[in-house]
């Protein structure tokens, strides 16, 4: 498959030209979409769904408890329907945990001091109780357990690979888009979860469907396991109805969504961005020479991208701080022609109006 078809091929699997009908049509589509930027993944989500969704409209779905925000892959927060996150954690959450132990071990959390930590805030948020990250370091400060240097984060991300706990309910905030969520339990917040035969396999089946065209290098780095788990689980989907071998790399989604002639050709997005992030080779969608520009950089960022027929034309920039969440997004095109391009600039509105919405 040439460049173009691949890219042409994942901006519909994405919903980036073939958008959902609805913002959670469109979480469930992707599954998983990176967001230790909450805004940026609440953004991806909006930038898949017809119509104009807001940041209100987003945010309601976590308050009623159809979206979570967790650590579901490579130690990095992601949004999840709420009926996905333990499954996948059942995939996912054993080799992160085994990545985090020498961490653990450098801030002096063992298995007693873990212990206490699951004893003090199961304690605090029995009852459906919610709590935010600032209550719940409080509820450790008082059990004994110093949160300082990490510590506390690490403590309570501790609970969430182990579906103990997730963020749930955005903490509603006068201007601005709300950096916080409550933790809440997850067995007493979310109600049903699916419970597929084998988390693996589904989580590869799921990812193609959400990202393809992919390959099983691809999804080992998406979803942090093994290259090896990787491939046993693409081979298993073989036997998938819902799954096509494209080639001896690629796989795809047996049925993809039906690209909209109006889709726009320029499209804004956040940073970590799913369609940029989301797999070995980021050159199919970025020039080589602009990776740098886009990263990750040496602070681990990736910057909000500017699309064009799929590929990366330029960065942007947008302050959600109090007060600021309504100036104008600011662009950085890699060509100097594309300056005052309209359809950059109504990507940008696009954002904007869903960010102030």
């Amino acid at each position: 498959m040439d460049a173009q078809s691949l890219r042409d091929a994942r901006l519909r699997s994405h919903r980036l030209t073939a958008p959902a009908r609805s913002v959670a049509d469109a979480a469930r589509h992707l599954l998983a979409v990176q967001a230790q930027e909450f805004w940026a993944g609440r953004w991806a989500l909006a930038a898949r769904t017809t119509g104009s969704p807001t940041l209100r409209g987003v945010d309601r779905l976590f308050n009623r408890g159809a979206l979570v925000r967790s650590w579901t892959q490579r130690g990095t927060l992601h949004i999840v329907p709420a009926e996905d996150v333990a499954w996948i954690l059942r995939a996912t959450g054993e080799r992160q945990l085994h990545a985090a132990t020498p961490r653990y071990r450098e801030l002096g959390l063992n298995a007693d001091v873990l212990a206490t930590v699951e004893r003090a805030v199961v304690g605090a948020l029995r009852g459906s109780n919610r709590l935010t990250r600032a209550e719940l370091f409080a509820v450790l400060e008082t059990a004994g357990i110093e949160t300082r240097a990490q510590r506390g984060l690490h403590a309570i991300q501790n609970l969430a690979l182990r579906g103990i706990i997730c963020q749930g309910p955005v903490v509603a905030r006068p201007d601005g888009a709300s950096r916080d969520q409550q933790f809440v339990l997850t067995d007493e917040h979310i109600t049903a979860s699916a419970a597929p035969a084998n988390p693996t396999t589904e989580l590869f089946v799921r990812y193609v469907t959400g990202h393809g065209p992919a390959s099983p290098r691809d999804f080992a780095w998406w979803a942090g396991l093994t290259l090896g788990a990787a491939r046993g689980a693409a081979e298993a989907s073989v036997d998938d109805s819902r799954v096509d071998r494209v080639d001896d790399e690629l796989f795809q989604a047996r049925v993809r969504p039906r690209r909209r002639a109006d889709a726009p050709r320029v499209i804004a997005l956040g940073p970590f961005e799913e369609y940029y992030i989301s797999y070995d080779d980021r050159t199919i969608v970025c020039p080589a020479q602009h990776l740098g520009a886009v990263g990750p950089g040496k602070n681990g960022m990736v910057r909000a991208i500017i699309l064009r027929d799929g590929v990366v034309i330029g960065v942007w920039r947008h302050s959600n701080a109090q007060g600021r969440r309504t100036q104008a997004p600011v662009s950085e095109l890699f060509r100097a022609d594309d300056s005052g391009d309209a359809e950059v600039g109504a990507a940008l509105d696009r954002y904007a109006a869903f960010i102030t919405g």
